[in-house]
């Protein structure tokens, strides 16, 4: 007969897949100790990443990727955490530029993403964001396989954001964060968006910013969609809104944007 220890062990590695990442409170609630953690780690069993972090080693060792934490944080840890913005884009091949030398930030959305996250060193840097922006935080919200090189376990696949949220979540980082340019590029690929989808999204956006840039981009690119969204039935709030320097204030949304943005400014692909 197994003793307790032995059994408790059996019960983490048959959870957990090499290579993934559990925290402390996991462990906790799965029975394995402060002093059964300090012994697995002494046996070779599980690598300590950071105070109260832990990963199961893998056969070949290799940096720690940050798909293979958000699906732990997803799949093993529970936490409400998704992909977004950019990044959910790329994953869904709407992203047309990468960066060179460094890796690109990621993205992810979550209101209670643990504090360890931060500093874990992953093979891109992580930019965190509240789940603010809409009043229905799970609104827009599915799971895909990435194109990446990540071998997912058991079935498991990515929570992010549908490409109607992901734009969304994107241009809520203008001018800051994401440049017109880039997603003006993005939005030239996004023909096939649901029109319902977007407006369910749409209303429950809390940002009057965001819906404005949003018609401004969709009414610059005439995808078939656009026709089925009528921006009087959305609340786009009252007043002219800065957003940029040295820009025009876009005639019908009445939000300032690059030159190049507004109809009649010179830009050949205006309205």
């Amino acid at each position: 007969m197994k003793a307790p220890r032995e059994e408790k062990l059996k019960s983490v590695l048959e959870a957990v897949p090499s290579g993934f990442v559990v925290d402390a409170r996991w462990l906790e609630t799965h029975g394995v100790s402060r002093f059964l953690t300090r012994k697995y780690i002494s046996s070779g069993w599980l690598d300590r990443l950071e105070r109260g972090v832990f990963r199961r080693p893998a056969p070949h060792p290799t940096p720690l990727s940050w798909e293979t934490c958000l699906l732990s944080l997803q799949h093993l840890m529970d936490y409400k955490v998704h992909a977004g913005g950019i990044t959910a884009l790329g994953l869904q091949g709407y992203r047309h530029y990468l960066p060179l030398g460094a890796a690109a930030p990621v993205w992810l959305y979550g209101d209670d993403i643990p504090t360890w996250l931060p500093r874990l060193k992953l093979d891109a840097p992580i930019t965190i964001r509240s789940l603010s922006l809409f009043s229905d935080p799970a609104l827009g919200l599915t799971e895909t396989k990435s194109d990446s090189t990540t071998t997912l376990p058991w079935g498991w696949k990515l929570r992010m954001s549908a490409p109607e949220r992901a734009i969304l979540e994107a241009l809520d980082e203008l001018p800051e964060n994401e440049s017109f340019h880039n997603l003006d590029m993005v939005f030239e690929g996004l023909a096939t968006l649901s029109p319902r989808r977007l407006s369910e999204l749409l209303r429950s956006c809390r940002k009057i910013k965001v819906r404005r840039l949003f018609f401004v981009f969709a009414d610059r690119h005439k995808h078939a969609w656009r026709e089925r969204l009528n921006p009087d039935e959305f609340t786009l709030g009252t007043g002219d809104r800065a957003l940029v320097k040295g820009g025009k204030i876009h005639p019908r949304y009445r939000i300032m944007v690059p030159a190049e943005f507004v109809p009649g400014s010179g830009d050949p692909d205006g309205p």
